[in-house]
């Protein structure tokens, strides 16, 4: 056992910012393998095997299984909006947004790889051999989010924007020492229950991503197996809306919780003055015992 813990050690990553990259990785891959499975099984058994809700349920639990595994690695953002809030919160260095993005992405471009080959027979029957984006077969939607056709880019651009901000504004006082802070262990259900609620609430225009790496990861996947440009061509350039609105987004919700809420928390108590007090009322409580004795002495 001595010999096996010896090698554990030496394998152990010193590095931090790798650690927290390698957590973020298999973060997000795990988040978007839940989802994106169950989108594939939505989609390819014609609704026989779940519904919409279905996969609004699954990511909600790989949100939530994701936080549990790498949570105590790098903070579990497994978003990149999450991300650049947390540089502007300072609860991130900003050298880490663009490792931790790309980490994201490529997690997510893990994931949605794995998916096509468990599903890849579905996913042939279901389309007719054809990888389309368009169409009553398509199979672009169970990897990356598209909007509906009657939606125009200004509605989906402040879809998404809304429902990022929604996201950020109910995660931050989570872990706001100040605020009323969940506990640590019930975070993961929490913010879970929480991308549930935005999901079944915001995703009918074009899918909620509220992620750019959940929608990017994916859509280059698609890209590089087969279903080609039009993943970033179609429905007038839709690709950038779920990249740039949800990092807006994120950053109002932040915003609005700063303006509203936190600042006007009231201010934490000094720890040093808190000591002060204490081994003062601990002196006084001593000296008054000490004269209570000598009291009862002395009338002796």
């Amino acid at each position: 056992m001595s010999r096996v813990k010896k090698i554990i050690k030496r394998m152990k990553v010193k590095n931090e910012l790798m650690r927290q990259i390698m957590g973020e990785v298999l973060g997000t891959f795990v988040l978007l393998l839940f989802g994106c499975a169950a989108a594939a099984q939505v989609k390819t058994s014609r609704e026989t095997k779940g519904q919409f809700l279905s996969v609004n349920m699954a990511f909600s639990v790989g949100v939530m299984s994701a936080m549990y595994l790498s949570r105590a690695v790098s903070g579990a953002h497994l978003n990149p909006a999450v991300s650049l809030s947390f540089c502007v919160l300072g609860d991130l260095a900003w050298i880490k947004l663009l490792p931790y993005s790309l980490a994201q992405i490529f997690g997510a471009y893990l994931a949605s790889g794995l998916v096509y080959l468990i599903y890849h027979d579905a996913i042939m029957e279901f389309s007719g051999g054809v990888l389309t984006v368009f169409g009553p077969n398509e199979t672009a939607s169970i990897f990356a989010t598209y909007p509906t056709d009657v939606v125009s880019l200004q509605t989906s651009f402040l879809d998404q924007v809304v429902g990022t901000a929604m996201l950020m504004l109910c995660i931050l006082p989570l872990n706001d020492k100040r605020n009323a802070p969940a506990p640590e262990a019930l975070l993961p259900p929490i913010v879970a229950t929480v991308v549930l609620g935005i999901s079944m609430s915001m995703s009918a225009n074009c899918g909620a991503a509220i992620n750019p790496a959940r929608d990017l990861g994916p859509r280059l996947f698609t890209f590089t197996a087969g279903w080609g440009i039009e993943v970033f061509t179609c429905y007038d350039y839709f690709f950038w809306i779920p990249l740039v609105a949800p990092m807006v987004g994120g950053l109002l919700g932040s915003i609005i919780y700063l303006v509203f809420i936190q600042w006007h928390l009231p201010e934490p108590e000094d720890e040093s003055e808190s000591e002060e007090f204490n081994e003062q009322t601990k002196v006084t409580e001593h000296n008054n015992k000490t004269d209570e004795f000598f009291h009862k002495m002395s009338s002796l």
